[in-house]
């Protein structure tokens, strides 16, 4: 594990999403760059569920739609995260938030790769 990216997405497939931003945090805090905006995508992701799972449908929904407008501008497999499956998901997610309907599925960021290979 090169810098936290694959615990922070283990944690986030897990339910863990309050960790999982704790730690996709603590990456993505001294980055700079195009890497930067990246993480941020993937902490909304995780804050935005933290949200949902705690009753604020307004806070989740913000959330969402930060991690899905950052998120858009990224290649397909960036960083080893298959990125046009949490484009997909992630708007299904923000869908059901905006709906009042049960998020679909367990969420999930998939990997394309091992991020540390």
């Amino acid at each position: 594990m090169q810098d936290g990216l694959e615990r922070g997405v283990h944690l986030f497939n897990e339910g863990e999403y309050f960790e999982s931003h704790e730690v996709l945090e603590a990456v993505w805090t001294p980055e700079r760059g195009p890497r930067r905006l990246f993480l941020q995508s993937l902490i909304h992701f995780a804050v935005g569920l933290h949200h949902y799972r705690r009753g604020n449908a307004i806070g989740a929904g913000l959330q969402l739609q930060k991690a899905l407008r950052k998120l858009s501008s990224y290649p397909p497999g960036f960083e080893g995260v298959d990125t046009s499956a949490l484009l997909r998901d992630g708007g299904a997610w923000l869908a059901a938030v905006r709906e009042g309907r049960p998020i679909p599925g367990r969420p999930e960021m998939r990997l394309v790769q091992s991020v540390s290979q």
